[in-house]
């Protein structure tokens, strides 16, 4: 077994809430589903760390994260696409 295997990667899309840490963004994940007893759509939101090598990415976009080693104690995830950009009003 010396061939190594690569694991199926997840990947995310989610928006940008804070882009304040060098080389990091915070990316909120939004996941929608219908409660088992109630039967109310639910939305429950997860907030990951995720790296952004070129500090490309502003408040606002969306973005697609991948899944990848642990880059730090927090942070498994990395920016792997800007899906839409926020208009600023400079622009």
């Amino acid at each position: 077994m010396s061939e190594e295997k690569r694991r199926h990667r997840k990947f995310r899309t989610g928006l940008v809430t804070s882009n304040s840490m060098d080389k990091t963004v915070i990316v909120s994940l939004v996941r929608r589903f219908q409660h088992p007893l109630y039967k109310k759509v639910v939305r429950k939101t997860k907030k990951i760390l995720a790296h952004d090598e070129q500090n490309s990415c502003n408040v606002g976009d969306v973005v697609q994260v991948v899944e990848t080693r642990p880059l730090s104690r927090h942070k498994r995830w990395r920016v792997q696409s800007i899906v839409s950009t926020v208009q600023t009003a400079n622009d």
